[in-house]
C-alpha cells in the first residue's frame, strides 16, 4: 500500500486527550492487513470542490458495514496517504448495532485528490475493510494562502503564498494596485521548495512526509502610506493564458514617524485545529480556533500580528503547514503576519526581533544583530523600541532562577543592552500564559507606579505573550521576581 511509506498528518479526536504525541505515530501502519468487504461501503460527496474558487469545502461521508466496531475509524487520504482520521461512532453512537453513520470532514485543496478508508481493529491492528470513492478540488495546483510580511523597507510589502505549479509550468506574479482606477502593478515573484531529503530525518523524512508544494514570494514596492491596496496571486502559463486567485486587500505601513494611531497584536504559541472535530495533534491546540477567530473579528481593528514562534507544532508532519496556513489566511491576507527573525519599523514602533534557538552571548552573531538592531532605532521618529524572541530571555515566574526560565545567561548578556538602549518592551512566548513585570533592570522594579507608566521609567518592561492556544495554560509560580 502506498500510503505506507508517505503518510501525511492527520487528527487526533479530542474525545482521546491530549498527551502531545502526534495522532498518526499510534497507528501500527506496519500491521495493516486488507479486509476489504463486500458489503462494507463508503461515500463520499461532493466529488468535485472548489467549483467556485473555494479553497477549503465540507463533505458527507457516508458508511456502512455489516460488522461494526467501536474502534472501527475512518481516514483521509492524500494522495493515498493519511491525512487525519476519526472514529466511527463520533456522529453516531448506535454505529457499532446499525453499522451506519455519516460523518462531515472539511477538506482544504492541498494539491492533490483525496478518498476514504473505513479500517477496523482500532489504531494498533488496523484493517482495511473499505474505501470511498475518490474526490478532488476543479484546480488542485491554484494559487492559495496569501501570507503578507513587511519587506526590507517601509513602503514594501512581501506576499507569499503556495500552489501546485513549478516555475518552469508557470511563472508567477503578484498584480497590486491602489485606489479604483489606479492602473495594475505587476511584480514578478520567486519560487522555491524542499525535498524529503533536506528534512533533518524521521518522522519528516518517513511517514510525515508530503510533497509541500512549491512555495512563491513577491515583492510590492514604492507603496504609498496608510493605504489601501488590492492585489491577487497570479500564474503565467506557456501557452499565454493566466492561472488567478481571488483578490484581497491590504493597508500599506505608515511611513516611519507618522503621527497615526496603530494597533499592534503580539502572541506565541498558538497551533492548530480542526472545525470538523477530526483528530488533531492529541488535542493540544483546540483553543488555537479560538485565538483565530477572534482576531478575525477584531481584524478591522488591527494592524500587524506579531506571532512569536511555535506557530503549527507540525513536529515532522509536512501537511499540518498547509493547514496552519489555511488557518491563518483571513488574517494574514490581510495584515502583516511577522514570524521571523528581523528588524522592522512601523510607524513609531521599531521592532528587533530575535531568534531564541541560536547563541545571544556576547559576542555572537546574534548578539550583534541585536545590538546593532536596538542602536539603529531613531527614537525622535520611533519613541518605541520593541523586543520579542520566542523563548524567555527575560523574566517569568513559571521557572527557577528568579524567573530566568532556565536561561539565565541570556538575561546577563542581554539586560545591560536593553538597558543601554532603553528598551520599552521586551515579548516573549514559549510559557503558555500571560505575564507582565514593572520596569525593571537587574531584578529590581525601577518604578514605583503599578499600573500606569509614565516619563523616564529606566526599566524594560517583561511580558509572557505565549498563550496564544496551546494548552493547558501553564500555572504562576509564586517564587519568582
Amino acid at each position: 500500500m502506498a500510503w505506507r511509506a508517505s503518510a501525511s498528518s492527520f487528527h487526533s479526536h479530542n474525545k482521546h486527550g491530549g498527551d502531545g504525541v502526534q495522532p498518526l505515530s499510534k497507528i501500527q501502519i506496519q500491521r495493516d492487513v486488507y479486509k476489504l468487504h463486500e458489503n462494507a461501503s463508503v461515500t463520499a460527496n461532493p466529488v468535485l470542490l472548489g467549483t467556485k474558487g473555494e479553497d477549503s469545502q465540507w463533505v458527507t461521508v457516508e458508511v456502512g458495514t455489516p460488522k461494526p466496531s467501536e474502534v472501527d475509524w475512518l481516514a483521509v487520504f492524500s494522495p493515498a496517504n493519511f491525512k487525519y482520521y476519526r472514529f466511527a461512532n463520533d456522529s453516531n453512537s448506535d454505529y457499532s448495532k446499525t453499522g451506519k453513520t455519516s460523518l462531515k470532514f472539511q477538506l482544504i485543496n492541498q494539491r492533490e485528490d483525496f478518498s476514504f478508508a473505513l479500517f477496523s481493529g482500532g489504531l494498533s491492528n488496523p484493517k482495511l475493510v473499505a474505501v470511498s470513492n475518490v474526490i478532488t478540488f476543479a484546480n488542485p495546483k491554484a494559487p492559495l494562502y496569501p501570507r503578507l510580511a513587511l519587506g526590507q523597507h517601509w513602503d514594501e510589502m512581501t506576499v507569499t503564498w503556495t500552489s501546485g505549479y513549478n516555475i518552469d509550468e508557470a511563472v508567477p506574479l503578484v498584480e497590486y494596485w491602489g485606489i479604483k482606477g489606479e492602473s495594475q502593478t505587476s511584480s514578478p515573484a520567486g519560487t522555491l521548495t524542499f525535498t524529503r531529503e533536506t528534512m533533518c530525518g524521521p518522522p519528516a523524512r518517513t511517514v510525515g512526509w508530503r510533497d509541500p508544494g512549491f512555495i512563491h514570494t513577491g515583492f510590492l514596492k514604492d507603496l504609498w502610506p496608510n493605504s489601501l491596496y488590492t492585489y491577487k496571486l497570479g500564474h503565467s502559463l506557456s501557452n499565454s493564458s493566466y492561472i488567478w486567485s481571488k483578490s484581497y486587500s491590504f493597508k500599506s505601513s505608515p511611513y516611519p514617524g507618522q503621527d497615526s494611531l496603530q494597533h499592534v497584536v503580539m502572541f506565541g504559541d498558538m497551533g492548530k485545529a480542526e472545525r470538523d472535530g477530526s483528530n488533531e495533534y492529541a488535542d493540544y491546540q483546540p483553543g488555537s480556533l479560538i485565538t483565530r477567530d477572534q482576531l478575525v473579528k477584531e481584524l478591522d481593528g488591527v494592524d500587524i500580528v506579531f506571532h512569536i514562534g511555535d506557530m503549527a507544532y507540525s513536529n515532522g508532519y509536512i501537511s499540518q503547514w498547509d493547514q496552519f496556513t489555511s488557518q491563518v489566511k483571513p488574517i494574514a491576507s490581510t495584515v502583516p503576519y511577522m514570524v521571523a527573525r528581523y528588524s522592522t519599523d512601523y510607524g513609531k514602533f521599531h521592532f528587533c526581533i530575535a531568534d531564541s534557538e541560536h547563541d545571544w552571548r556576547e559576542g555572537s552573531e546574534l548578539y550583534k544583530f541585536i545590538e546593532k538592531c536596538l542602536a539603529s532605532a531613531d527614537r525622535q521618529k520611533q519613541p518605541w523600541l520593541i523586543f520579542a524572541a520566542h523563548r524567555v530571555l527575560g523574566y517569568s515566574s513559571a521557572y527557577w532562577n528568579d524567573g530566568s526560565f532556565g536561561e539565565p545567561m541570556a538575561r546577563e548578556n542581554l539586560q545591560k543592552l536593553w538597558q543601554k538602549c532603553k528598551v520599552d518592551i521586551a515579548f516573549f512566548g514559549h510559557i503558555h500564559n500571560y505575564e507582565r513585570t514593572c520596569p525593571i533592570y537587574q531584578n529590581q522594579c525601577v518604578n514605583s507606579e503599578t499600573s500606569h507608566y509614565s516619563g523616564t521609567v529606566n526599566g524594560t518592561i517583561h511580558a509572557v505573550v505565549g498563550g496564544g492556544a496551546r494548552e493547558p495554560l501553564i500555572r504562576f509560580r509564586t517564587s519568582a521576581v
